[in-house]
Parts: C-alpha cells; sequence; structure tokens
C-alpha cells in the first residue's frame, strides 16, 4: 500500500511512485499531446469526459455513474491513489480532483507543474499506451460539501462567514469582458485571478506556501469562513479550490456552471 501522499506532489515524489500498484496517473493534455509524450504509464481524459453542458451553461457536474464508468475503464478503484496532471498550469487536473471530492473520493493530489515541469526538468518521458484492468470505482450519487449550486451561493449572499472567490480575469470581474448574457460578478466576491496562483519562474508550479497563504490573507479571504470559488465554468477556480485545501482551509467549495450559469439567468443579483 502506497504511504500517504501530500496533496500538492512535486515531481521527484511522483517519480519514486510511479510503479505502485495502486496509483493511477492520469493525464488532461490534449489528446495529440498525450500521444506524443506523457509521464510513463499515464493514462488519458479528455477534459469533456468529466463535466456536463447545458448550453448555455458549461462545466456541470458529470452524471456519477458515466463518470464512474470513464475512471473505471482507466483502472481506478475504490482504494486507488489519483494523481493528475495537466500541461495548461493545473486547472483541468483540479477540476478533475475537484469532481472527485464532489462524489466523496478524497485519495489523490495534482502534480505540481504538470507535465511543464516534469518535461523541462528532464523527468522521463514516454509513447507507450498501456492498457490498463478494467477498475471497479463507484459513487453513490450523494454530493458533499466541496458542491455549491446557484440557490446555494444566493442564499449564502447575505452570511458574514462566507466569501465568494472569482478566479477570472480582472476584465471578467468587472464586465468589461462578457462571456454570458450578462457581465461582471457575484455581489461581494473577491477577484483572485487563478493565473496569480502560479509562480512565474517555477515551471507553472503554484506558489510557494507561505507567499499562497499571504497572497489570499491579503485579500481578505479567512480561515474560519465558507469560501465559495467560481470562474466562468469552475474549471479556472477549480485550482483555487485545490490551493486553498492545501493551505488547510477547510470550508471550502466549488460552484459548477459558475459564471455561464449565474450571468446567464435572469434573476439573479450581479455587481460590475
Amino acid at each position: 500500500m502506497t504511504e500517504t501522499l501530500p496533496l500538492i506532489i512535486e515531481c521527484n515524489e511522483l517519480s519514486e511512485h510511479l510503479e505502485d500498484a495502486n496509483i493511477v496517473v492520469i493525464d488532461l493534455c490534449k489528446k495529440e499531446s498525450w500521444l506524443q509524450a506523457h509521464i510513463p504509464g499515464a493514462v488519458h481524459i479528455e477534459y469533456p469526459q468529466i463535466i456536463h453542458v447545458e448550453k448555455p451553461v458549461m462545466g456541470l457536474l458529470p452524471e456519477p455513474a458515466g463518470f464512474a464508468a470513464v475512471l473505471a475503464s482507466l483502472g481506478v478503484n475504490n482504494d486507488s491513489h489519483i494523481i493528475a496532471y495537466d500541461d495548461e498550469g493545473g486547472g483541468k487536473a483540479s477540476r478533475l480532483l475537484w469532481t472527485l471530492e464532489a462524489y466523496g473520493f478524497t485519495n489523490y493530489s495534482l502534480l505540481n507543474g504538470g507535465l511543464i515541469a516534469w518535461a523541462n526538468e528532464g523527468w522521463p518521458l514516454s509513447k507507450d499506451i498501456i492498457t490498463p484492468e478494467q477498475g471497479n470505482i463507484t459513487f453513490e450519487g450523494t454530493l458533499s460539501a466541496a458542491v455549491s449550486k446557484r440557490d446555494a451561493v444566493l442564499s449564502s449572499l447575505e452570511e458574514d462567514t462566507v466569501q465568494l472567490l472569482d478566479a477570472r480575469s480582472g476584465a471578467e470581474f468587472c464586465g468589461e469582458k462578457k462571456f454570458a448574457a450578462r457581465g461582471g460578478h457575484i455581489p461581494g466576491a473577491i477577484n483572485y485571478d487563478w493565473m496569480d496562483l502560479m509562480a512565474a519562474t517555477r515551471n507553472g508550479r503554484l506558489q510557494d506556501k507561505a507567499d499562497l497563504q499571504a497572497a489570499f490573507t491579503d485579500r481578505g479571504f479567512k480561515q474560519e469562513n465558507q469560501i465559495i470559488c467560481y470562474c466562468h465554468t469552475h474549471h479556472r477556480s477549480a485550482l483555487s479550490f485545490i490551493a486553498l485545501k492545501s493551505l488547510g482551509y477547510n470550508n471550502i467549495s466549488g460552484y459548477p456552471g459558475s459564471w455561464s450559469d449565474w450571468g446567464n439567468a435572469s434573476d439573479t443579483p450581479v455587481e460590475a
């Protein structure tokens, strides 16, 4: 049995566990990138397989049985430990991990820096495609506290102990860029662009913990509060969720659909 692995795992740590029987490394890069080069033994998921779309609302939760079937086809069991990565800074990989937690599965890690760090720092790459044995993972379908849907967000707006983290760009936050029927942000939300979570000189990694904690604190986020993370679809803000979790924030959730849900509704309050 693999030792307990950290939520944010480094390349050298992953290299020591690639052969562990219960480790499943999942690549969320584009398929053509995965075919060209991936971490040895990694299996691949296309991003649309881990979300559900009801246009104009994007980024909803996938149906649990179908999501479990996708994972089982990759060899994931109920006692597996999933390590996810991508090549875009961790948004897609974090969305997979958040979705796992939404359905009560918490044996997971994010590869810090993903394929960018792994390749740039000389760790081995492979083109081999493995055919894993069928897994047996199942989900009951009951959503965990990691999920906050629109009604929950609406009811939280008058709560002093609930904070909203908007991970979109500043232009989206203030309504200069609009990708839904309405632009702007949820009233009271605090803007923390997901790109600012990453350190410019660390091969796509998150900032170190001290700097990351200082950044959240400077923006007014409090450990004792509930923090609801959103962006346009809860893709970018999934990385915010994982970053907060890595710092010990325990009462955090994500809003599936995010602004594509809120901004396309006709009866939700909006600030710009």
